[in-house]
């Protein structure tokens, strides 16, 4: 068995989980918890993300189970007691999950989903929720603004070769079919999402022929409905000049040549010298394609120069988001036995209790500003984001098809403001406004939280003077 086929959900866990779990386990804690997952900032360039991962995470909860093999590899650890493990043997998340459905737009300091359970259950899956809901969600925002970008122009996943692992390769084709990517040449992804798969050819399989017309007429004959020609093993413009010869044999068989691929040099230039060459050989028809480490920054610029591509095949950067690789992402405690809980750490506070995030739309018919507010906490004008998807540790509707999520995104993205589109961030912040009942409670609980700690110190001092 591949090493990649042994991944065990159940210990995609920190150690540091299961040793507050066997804390909470010795001393009876089996209280009702919230934890809230979200972003607390923006990288560099974004105004906003896409929700994305959420599929992938209620695929695994509703059968998260510690089976035998993982039960004695924590035994042998021999950090754990019998009783714990025990109650391991016998783990299932039984809570529930609000979260905003995938292919939506969200934005900093906005709950992504909460996780309400006993606290051992959510404490437990806290690792899995963050790291699949941060990957997904990074490479779904990332992937949104090449396609934003691209202005309508084809695009295909090409990645799989240097994305950051084998899972990582499926998350990076799935999250850019969900934002407009046409499909992947990623094969696997293919079969496990029905994503369209498209690819050509490489650099070798050129070289190994005696000559480039040799190796385009063999690849022609073989594919003669999807022919696909790489331009720049040697000499761009003298392999365009075969691609035509090749095209007119086609044509002479009732087939046609799709299209041609430029991997290197100067893209705008190349292409427009390539597109003047094919138009004068009676081939307008015949699609460009470029690659080669292209991303937003890169496909921008060419657009903006004018080049005559047709279809950009993206990879590396998008697949490993090479600018902004990581999220600043949290799951925190906002929650426990019916009382808020808060964090205080300088740069590091959080939004107490459960929430809801309601969105407001402007006159257009664009996004105008959300607003965050306690679950509950009274009637909102807004439309609701957050969606109850689990409960009971079981799912409450169907599994929702790649198809229906990447016409939610769509829909989405149109309503979201250009400016917060724009590759370089132009300063703007999308508004967030709290509801007044939710900063009531957490400058509420702020304040005892404080007089509790300086009661505490108190306490410590008088008993140390005695």
């Amino acid at each position: 068995m591949k090493p990649w086929k042994q991944y065990t959900p159940e210990l995609i866990v920190d150690l540091y989980e299961l040793t507050m779990a066997e804390s909470y386990f010795r001393e009876g804690m089996t209280g009702e918890s919230t934890f809230s997952l979200f972003i607390r900032d923006y990288p560099a360039d974004r105004s906003c993300f896409v929700s994305a991962g959420l599929e992938s995470l209620l695929q695994i909860l509703p059968d998260f189970r510690f089976g035998a093999e993982s039960i004695r590899y924590l035994v042998s650890l021999g950090k754990f007691s019998k009783g714990f493990i025990d109650y391991l043997r016998r783990f299932r998340f039984s809570g529930s999950i609000r979260a905003i459905p995938e292919g939506r737009v969200f934005f900093a300091q906005e709950p992504i989903l909460e996780v309400t359970g006993p606290i051992i259950e959510a404490q437990v899956i806290e690792t899995l929720v963050l790291n699949v809901i941060q990957l997904e969600t990074m490479l779904a925002s990332k992937a949104a603004r090449v396609s934003s970008v691209a202005s309508g122009k084809g695009l295909i996943e090409f990645g799989m070769r240097r994305t950051h692992g084998v899972d990582a390769s499926l998350k990076a084709a799935r999250s850019s079919y969900l934002v407009g990517f046409q499909g992947t040449s990623n094969l696997l992804a293919g079969k496990m999402y029905g994503i369209p798969v498209f690819g050509t050819m490489a650099h070798s399989y050129i070289t190994s022929f005696p000559s480039e017309l040799d190796a385009f007429h063999a690849f022609a004959r073989a594919f003669p409905d999807n022919t696909v020609l790489l331009l720049d093993t040697y000499d761009c413009i003298a392999g365009t000049l075969k691609a035509v010869e090749v095209a007119i044999a086609l044509r002479e068989k009732g087939k046609k040549l799709l299209g041609v691929r430029l991997d290197s040099g100067d893209l705008t230039d190349l292409s427009r010298k390539v597109r003047l060459i094919l138009d004068e050989a009676g081939l307008p028809d015949v699609k460009i394609m470029a690659s080669g480490n292209l991303d937003e920054y890169q496909i921008e610029t060419l657009q903006k120069g004018g080049a005559q591509i047709d279809v950009y095949a993206v990879g590396t950067r998008m697949g490993v988001s090479s600018d902004a690789p990581y999220l600043d992402i949290s799951y925190k405690l906002v929650e426990y036995e019916g009382k808020p809980v808060l964090k205080l750490s300088t740069g590091k506070k959080t939004w107490i209790g459960k929430k809801q995030v309601f969105r407001f739309y402007g006159a257009d018919g664009k996004m105008d500003f959300d607003r965050v507010c306690l679950l509950g906490s009274g009637k909102q004008e807004g439309e609701p984001l957050m969606e109850l998807v689990l409960e009971r540790g079981q799912r409450v509707r169907a599994p929702e098809s790649l198809l229906e999520i990447r016409a939610r995104f769509s829909e989405e993205w149109e309503k979201l403001p250009e400016i917060f589109k724009a590759v370089h961030h132009p300063g703007h912040i999308y508004p967030i406004e709290v509801c007044q009942s939710l900063k009531e409670l957490d400058s509420k609980a702020a304040r005892l939280k404080w007089h509790e700690e300086v009661e505490e110190r108190l306490g410590n001092r008088m008993v140390a003077k005695r």
